[in-house]
């Protein structure tokens, strides 16, 4: 969706449900009014920068909490995967599989990559902060994994 592909502070932020890893569906509408989101797309769980990148929010999801704000690491791995990667890293939120990348679409964080010559399709790194009202509030188009989660804290706090 080209149209989505640069989504600006002052957006609708486009609704999504997805599968979370602790159990149920989270969908945009259920914190609309209640509380901000922090919505990360990164490519696959348990590769060396998704995991700086998940323990970067894990290790700041205190502060991070103070603000009113849940986190939500958004990939097109399975539940399965999902549960691994939290059990590994002693995740402290939850992560949603979007396995047909619909929602990575929808903001923009599903696009052609490049790897050792070869393009492909996969997961943009980027980061989303969502206000109480719906609205992107913040937009990371490029994002560096290590220390993400301080970088979030800050624009939070």
């Amino acid at each position: 969706m080209s149209e989505n592909n640069s989504l600006q502070p002052g957006d609708k932020a486009p609704d999504f449900s997805l599968p979370s890893s602790d159990g149920g569906t989270v969908s945009l509408a259920d914190y609309i009014g209640k509380k901000r989101i922090v919505l990360y797309f990164y490519p696959k769980d348990n590769t060396s920068g998704c995991t700086k990148e998940a323990c970067s929010f894990r290790d700041h999801l205190p502060q991070i909490d103070q603000t009113d704000t849940v986190v939500f690491g958004v990939s097109p791995d399975s539940l399965k995967s999902h549960h691994k990667f939290i059990e590994k890293l002693g995740l402290n939120f939850p992560l949603l599989s979007d396995e047909n990348h619909e929602v990575a679409e929808a903001y923009g964080a599903w696009g052609e990559k490049s790897m050792y010559g070869k393009k492909y399709f996969g997961i943009i790194r980027k980061t989303f902060i969502i206000g109480k009202d719906g609205k992107i509030e913040h937009a990371f188009h490029k994002v560096k994994a290590d220390g993400h989660g301080q970088e979030v804290l800050n624009l939070l706090a």
